[in-house]
């Protein structure tokens, strides 16, 4: 069982953003709870206060106690919870600790002191619940980023704790993958094991949840059995903040691209080394001859995780440097070092890609400074679209998932880019921000520039995307705007419906 008294907490940051306050909650064992909310509302910091990430990682105020199988979590180190709660975060790049996904699996066996024949057989019962055979013996460097929250999820699920606490655990994966995730939910749930989930992604969950938290300002504001949640209309749900509980319907979308320039790609290949028998051998993960795209669109990248989505949008930028192939736009033909100067990415994980000490200077990095007092007029028009105004003066690296993911996209906004390139924009975003970036894209598009959307958002796609590429084993399966046959076939490739 799981009790929160009379808990509060705020980060030594100071920023009222994520704190909590006035916790007063008993989970039972056996049940699943869906924590949901708006970003920066207290979702994560509720979990790392089950996990014991506070107190003994994140520092701040905390007072009450937060009490998990009878032990009050700020009294026992972290290494005495791991054993009773295993958690899968947002961003499971932050929880590797190896380099390969099968000794990544074992880890935290190893580090619980089990027994080598234990382990091995407990690998083995994972990796088949999960369906992720094909994931052993990879360099966790070469996963996309879908792959990696299921090895993250595999390795928790060797621990077999009594507790699971997963912080957006769907926020990376393909429909195929949340689907493969649900399972997995089920299995641990048909265990008797208590879960707890902080999600922006609804529908997934809809017939596992026993019971949902709404949080708001860091508050629990509405604690409802999972039937009486279900009767929220999708207007009552949006007006919250929240996701609908339904799969996205594309059939009567209509708009087009009003484009008479082309932009056009070709003999787009990349090749990565692979281990084998000792030798390496090079396996091409990206093999584009020819590719066509109207000019100012709004191109939504689609296809399942490991397609090679990421890695057409890292050598549409010219980031990879043993890439091959080429960009032609408006006479002029782009090689990868030009094209570094030409395009700018929005990477999936934007930790990658904050470097300053404030939101406000982060912005001011992409603008060109000859006249300060209109950069930093400018930097405040951007700051105020994306919601982040009252973040200017805050440490990037301080924020919510959500809150860094519009902090990078206000930098390329800022940019000045003709090519955009977004690696799943709405990552941890809550439907009102899911909005508000699709609102600026939209403005964005309107202004010519052409944004490559890399995306597994059906809500996105609806909100802005007016053209489409579709990506499976490396190869473009398709490229079209929107038609009947692209919307059934996008209406089939997001249809969330049990296998």
């Amino acid at each position: 069982m799981i009790e929160f008294k009379d808990v509060a907490f705020q980060y030594e940051q100071g920023s009222s953003k994520g704190k909590i306050e006035n916790i007063n909650l008993t989970i039972h064992d056996g049940e699943v709870v869906l924590i949901c909310g708006e970003s920066g509302c207290g979702k994560t910091t509720l979990t790392r206060l089950i996990n014991g990430l506070i107190p003994h990682y994140y520092e701040g105020t905390l007072t009450g106690q937060t009490i998990v199988e009878g032990i009050d979590v700020k009294n026992v180190s972290l290494y005495a919870l791991s054993g009773v709660v295993g958690s899968v975060f947002q961003n499971p790049r932050t929880q590797f600790f190896t380099v390969d996904t099968t000794s990544e699996i074992a880890f935290g066996c190893e580090n619980l002191a089990i027994d080598a024949d234990e382990i091995n057989l407990r690998i083995e019962k994972t990796v088949g619940a999960l369906k992720i055979e094909d994931l052993l013996n990879r360099s966790l460097f070469a996963l996309s980023g879908g792959e990696k929250q299921k090895i993250a999820c595999a390795s928790v699920s060797a621990m077999e704790p009594d507790i699971f606490v997963l912080d957006e655990p769907s926020s990376n994966l393909d429909i195929k993958s949340i689907r493969e995730l649900k399972d997995v939910l089920r299995k641990w749930k048909a265990q008797g094991k208590t879960i707890v989930i902080a999600e922006h992604r609804l529908y997934y969950l809809m017939d596992i949840a026993d019971r949902v938290l709404y949080m708001q300002g860091g508050q629990i504001k509405e604690n409802l059995s999972i039937s009486d949640f279900k009767k929220k209309s999708t207007g009552e749900l949006h007006a919250l903040g929240l996701r609908t509980l339904q799969s996205e319907d594309f059939s009567k979308m209509q708009s087009t691209v009003c484009a008479t320039k082309q932009l056009y790609i070709r003999d787009f290949e990349v090749s990565y080394k692979n281990a084998s028998g000792g030798k390496k051998k090079k396996r091409k993960v990206l093999d584009i001859s020819d590719l066509m795209i109207p000019q100012g669109s709004v191109v939504g990248v689609v296809g399942n995780n490991g397609a090679g989505k990421t890695t057409f949008a890292n050598n549409l930028c010219g980031l990879l440097k043993t890439a091959k192939g080429c960009m032609s736009m408006n006479g002029k033909t782009y090689m990868a070092n030009q094209r570094i100067k030409t395009c700018y990415m929005v990477m999936q994980d934007v930790n990658h890609q904050l470097f300053t000490e404030s939101v406000m200077d982060e912005i001011l990095l992409s603008l060109d400074n000859s006249d300060e007092e209109k950069v930093a007029h400018e930097a405040e028009s951007i700051m105020e679209s994306l919601n982040i105004s009252e973040f200017r003066d805050a440490h990037p690296m301080s924020l919510s998932g959500g809150q860094k993911q519009r902090v990078a996209i206000a930098s390329a906004i800022a940019s000045d880019k003709q090519v955009i390139v977004f690696d799943e924009p709405t990552s941890g975003l809550d439907y009102r921000h899911m909005k508000k970036v699709a609102e600026n894209l939209r403005e964005l598009s309107s202004l010519g520039k052409t944004l490559f959307i890399v995306t597994h958002d059906p809500e996105l796609i609806a909100e802005c995307c007016n053209y489409f590429v579709f990506i499976e084993n490396g190869k473009v399966l398709w490229s079209d705007g929107w038609n009947r046959i692209s919307r059934e076939r996008l209406q089939k490739f997001f249809a969330f419906e049990d296998d």
